[in-house]
């Protein structure tokens, strides 16, 4: 744990970075809980990584979140990876240990489960099949925090069946991959939906998937949060399913990161979640 008799720096890297919502929560934080410090936005081109994540113990970081598109990227660069950042194939999160060394985690599927829980209690990891649609890094990280949280089985699907296949190979027989065309009736009996593309972000075609066979007691949750309420979102709340948007996984996958760096794991409050949605 870092003292706060100094000055506490933190940041996120990106490239672009304006978009990220993160300083606005880990600023927040910093006020809350009366800590000296400041949460920075750096932009940072691809192949400045390495030297922008090695100048952090110089610079007297605690640590940084990584954002699109150096999450795959850090896995070379840091010295040590956690099991989660090593299963996920990516970093989200690096701390500076006491020795200069960096340490690179992945908080995404944690943060994921966070906020299911969060939003809605009752939710169980081990209720029924989970329906994961898309096979990126995004996909990854809620697959992984899904076994962890207890989920048993753990149905992908992706347009590219290929791509489904390689991430259902990386998590043993809890995860299967199926085909496009198998979406809908995959839902028959499914405790969970979760849509970890891009599609129903703003700017973005909706997700062609169709919840009518969808049991009453089902969650649908999108990790998109720009707009909060995606296509996906409404067609589930119109037909009286329980939905969770995407800003939760992004407040939660932030709480461990602050506790690594600075010794105190944050709260999610409701003046929290609303100064973000004031944002969007």
């Amino acid at each position: 744990m870092h003292g706060q008799d100094r000055f506490l720096l933190a940041g996120v890297m990106g490239w672009p970075i304006s978009h990220s919502r993160s300083p606005m929560i880990h600023n927040y934080w910093l006020a809350r809980y009366g800590l000296t410090g400041v949460y920075a936005p750096l932009a940072i081109e691809p192949a400045r990584l390495g030297a922008a994540l090695r100048a952090l113990p110089a610079l007297n970081f605690s640590g940084c979140n990584l954002t699109i598109p150096h999450k795959e990227a850090a896995l070379a660069i840091v010295d040590e990876l956690d099991a989660t950042a090593t299963r996920v194939g990516a970093v989200n999160c690096v701390v500076v240990e006491e020795d200069g060394s960096l340490v690179g985690r992945n908080y995404d599927g944690f943060g994921f489960t966070a906020a299911l829980r969060a939003a809605a209690p009752m939710w169980r990891a081990d209720a029924g099949p989970a329906v994961v649609v898309g096979a990126g890094g995004a996909a990854r990280a809620v697959v992984a925090g899904l076994i962890d949280a207890g989920a048993t089985e753990i149905r992908v699907f992706n347009r590219t069946l290929e791509r489904a296949e390689t991430l259902a190979q990386g998590f043993g027989p809890t995860v299967a991959a199926h085909r496009w065309e198998e979406r809908e009736a995959a839902l028959a009996d499914a405790a969970l939906v979760v849509n970890t593309t891009s599609q129903g972000m703003i700017g973005q075609p909706p997700l062609d998937l169709r919840l009518d066979a969808l049991p009453a007691t089902a969650l649908v949750s999108d990790i998109v949060y720009a707009p909060l309420e995606t296509p996906l979102l409404a067609a589930a709340r119109a037909r009286g399913l329980a939905a969770v948007d995407g800003l939760g996984m992004l407040i939660h996958q932030a709480r461990p990161a602050f506790r690594d760096w600075f010794g105190i794991m944050p709260e999610a409050t409701p003046e929290l979640r609303a100064r973000i949605e004031a944002t969007l």
